[in-house]
Formats: structure tokens, C-alpha cells, sequence
């Protein structure tokens, strides 16, 4: 489908328009101790939000790494905090994704290498500098009945997200320019 087509159908079925469900950050530094509280630090202060950690799956001991140790930060926006985050975080990588960023089901992430290079923020040599995921996943109306805890159903295959959706959205709702590689 081309972009007008998709463009026509949401206009004709607004059920078929994707919306932002949630946008997941996460800093992951290695080790546990005092980097890993200067990473919540930084996160804490980027979402006004307090960050929760999460623990190594395995040991790997060339890295020093046990198995339950943790080792990342990581935080869920929702709503309109997800939207003004995604504001804040999309001009330092100069609002482009590539095309390769985007999954089969039309969520996409990307990665910032500092995060001084967010607008408002400062560097301060106490805390360091730290580099962070962020993950966006999109969601029609409707797919709650997947998720619901009572008489789960299938989403039909009509009503999945594509790649193509996924990217005419994020042109349209973020203003996102998307490379082709």
C-alpha cells in the first residue's frame, strides 16, 4: 500500500490509526554499584521518573558479570510523557531513523550515543556521561484483547501493524524522516 491508500483507510476506519503505546529508555552500564546509580540518576532526571533496575540473565565471566547482579536501568513513558520525551530526545538524531530500525510489527528504536546532546541537560562531571536506548511500541485500537487478562483473542490478521503503517506514522505524528539504506 501506498502512503495516500493507508493515509485513506485510517480517514475511513479510525480504529486502523496506530497510537504510541509506550516509550521504554534504558541505559545499561555493565556493572552494578555506583555507575549504575548514576545512570538511574540521569534517567530519573531526563523522565521525571524513578527508573527500575534490571538484572543480568546470565554469568558472564569475561565481563565480569553475575548471573542476578544487576547491571541497567530502565524506564516505561506512557501518554502524553512519552510524547514530550520523544520531542526532547528526536533532534539530537536529527528526527532520521533508518528504514532498519523499524520490526515486523512496527515498533522501532533507536540509540543515543550521550545524553548531553539532549536540549536541557548539562554535563556534570560527577555523574559522567552515558548513552541509551530508546524503544517505541505502537498499538492500534483494539489490541487490548490480546493483552486482557480475561478471554484473551487473537488480533486478526487485517488488524496487525505493518512496517509501512508504522513508518507513514511516525512521518505524520513525529515528524520523523525516514532513510532508506
Amino acid at each position: 500500500m501506498s502512503e495516500e491508500e493507508i493515509r485513506k483507510a485510517w480517514a475511513e476506519q479510525p480504529m486502523l490509526k496506530p497510537k504510541i503505546e509506550k516509550v521504554v529508555v534504558n541505559i545499561s552500564v555493565g556493572k552494578s554499584g555506583e555507575p549504575l546509580e548514576k545512570a538511574a540518576k540521569v534517567l530519573k532526571e531526563l523522565t521525571n521518573q524513578t527508573p527500575c533496575k534490571r538484572k543480568a540473565k546470565k554469568t558472564i565471566r569475561d565481563f565480569g558479570i553475575r548471573k542476578g547482579e544487576p547491571i541497567a536501568c530502565m524506564v516505561t513513558l506512557r501518554k502524553q510523557k512519552a510524547i514530550g520525551f520523544l520531542k526532547k530526545v528526536l533532534p539530537v538524531i536529527d528526527n532520521k531513523i533508518s528504514r532498519n530500525c523499524f520490526d515486523k510489527c512496527g515498533n522501532f528504536s533507536f540509540g543515543i550515543k550521550e545524553h548531553i546532546e539532549i536540549s536541557g541537560i548539562k554535563y556534570d562531571p560527577e555523574v559522567g556521561i552515558f548513552g541509551m536506548d530508546v524503544c517505541i511500541s505502537l498499538s492500534r485500537l483494539g489490541y487490548r484483547v490480546k493483552n486482557r487478562w480475561r478471554e484473551k483473542a487473537k488480533i486478526g490478521s487485517k488488524h496487525t501493524l505493518t512496517i509501512e503503517e508504522a513508518m507513514v506514522f511516525a512521518k505524520d505524528a513525529l515528524g520523523i524522516q525516514i532513510i532508506q539504506d
